[in-house]
């Protein structure tokens, strides 16, 4: 399902095209998400698309700022992007120290996000996409039985996130030739409105939520998956022009 966010960035689409990061073909599966959706209970077929290989950086994001100054820091709307949108890059057409060429961006709104990949001629991944892509490991296409990827994985979101961002592409590719999709940063999908987990089962019939989300609240069918739990409360407590510090994003593309 599109997000309900969609409409809105379709005014703010772009028609540039600036440097990309390299792309992975994903062949597409069968494949059963760790959450619960009641109209597709056995899983879902994940059509095969392109995803980035690593997510965008400050130099790829500052081209396209420089192309579309609507986007700069200071310009965007704040219905669009909060005021903290930018707000580690030390002017609005230089990052500066603190947001290398590098890194991954971050501080970037969701209606920034879709906007950068629209100017890709691409769009934000899907959750189910990114979910398939993030239960990869390094050989295996879905490593989420083994509990010392579990483990691993774990590890990392228990860091605390003070730390200056490394560069993209440090580590090695999964399965899929895709890099830093744990470990790095978070990660808008395009979806991400629709992500509102409940816990309670009781609470998945509620005419209320399904009418404040689109879609009902969302429950989890695998619920030792914390990795995975934890992704789905971040995006789901966020609005489409909120920004943090540790979210970024990678683009997507459908194939024929």
């Amino acid at each position: 399902m599109r997000s309900r966010w969609a409409a809105c960035a379709l005014a703010t689409a772009a028609a540039f095209t600036a440097t990309a990061s390299d792309w992975a073909s994903v062949p597409g599966g069968p494949f059963k998400s760790a959450l619960r959706y009641e109209d597709a209970p056995a899983g879902t077929e994940v059509a095969d698309f392109k995803l980035m290989q690593a997510p965008v950086t400050n130099g790829e994001y500052l081209e396209f700022v420089r192309a579309h100054p609507e986007w700069r820091r200071g310009r965007a709307p704040i219905a669009l992007a909060e005021a903290r949108y930018l707000s580690h890059w030390e002017h609005d057409l230089a990052p500066g120290p603190k947001a290398a060429r590098e890194q991954p961006v971050t501080w970037v709104s969701w209606f920034a996000a879709n906007a950068y990949c629209e100017s890709q001629r691409a769009r934000l991944p899907t959750w189910q996409e990114w979910e398939y892509v993030a239960a990869a490991d390094e050989t295996r296409r879905d490593a989420r039985a083994d509990p010392a990827w579990r483990e691993r994985i774990l590890g990392w979101y228990a860091r605390p996130s003070t730390e200056a961002l490394p560069a993209v592409g440090q580590g090695p590719p999964n399965a899929f030739g895709v890099k830093d999709v744990h470990g790095l940063v978070w990660e808008w999908v395009d979806d991400a409105s629709a992500l509102l987990v409940s816990g309670d089962d009781r609470e998945q019939g509620s005419a209320d939520r399904r009418q404040f989300c689109g879609a009902g609240a969302l429950a989890m069918d695998d619920r030792d998956n914390y990795a995975i739990l934890m992704r789905v409360a971040m995006l789901s407590s966020l609005g489409a022009a909120d920004a943090t510090g540790n979210l970024g994003f990678r683009c997507a593309r459908s194939l024929p």
